[in-house]
């Protein structure tokens, strides 16, 4: 090489490239994951099958089905099939669900009947300026999604 010319070798750059590369391999694991807006309208999709499944099966069964809904643990569970879904900690989560459902209380539950029906209720995922909410309507059980 000559010492007018300056500049990098190929084995230099590849060296380079390959301690970058090791570096972001250690360090990717640990940041943090947001819950991205298509995440979150997962989350809205997956919560809505699941209270579509829990009508179904009520109405197949010809017997009630209560579908457990825990703010405070945030999850959402079958009470067909048992199935759980967990919302992450950066997603808000509000439940609006009744005082009582035919004479008795329900307070943590969305529940459905035989005929289709539903005592009703709203579970709402926000996460910064995305809100969907998961509504239970109360006559036909139809459970639906409303971006806000």
């Amino acid at each position: 090489m000559n010492e007018g010319q300056r500049g990098f070798t190929l084995l230099e750059m590849v060296c380079a490239i390959a301690l970058i590369a090791m570096i972001a391999a250690l360090l990717l694991p640990y940041l943090p994951r947001q819950t991205s807006r298509v995440r979150l309208m997962a989350y809205a999709l997956e919560a809505a099958t699941l209270l579509r499944d829990d009508r179904n099966a009520a109405i197949v069964r010809r017997t009630n089905v209560a579908t457990l809904v825990d703010a405070s643990l945030r999850a959402i569970r079958s009470g067909a099939s048992g199935k759980i879904i967990r919302i992450p900690a950066d997603v808000r989560f509000d439940a609006l669900l009744p005082e009582s459902c035919h004479r008795r209380p329900a307070l943590s539950s969305i529940d459905f009947f035989a005929d289709g029906m539903s005592c009703g209720g709203a579970i709402a995922l926000t996460r910064l300026d995305t809100t969907y909410e998961i509504r239970v309507n109360w006559l036909t059980g139809r459970a639906d999604i409303v971006a806000r």
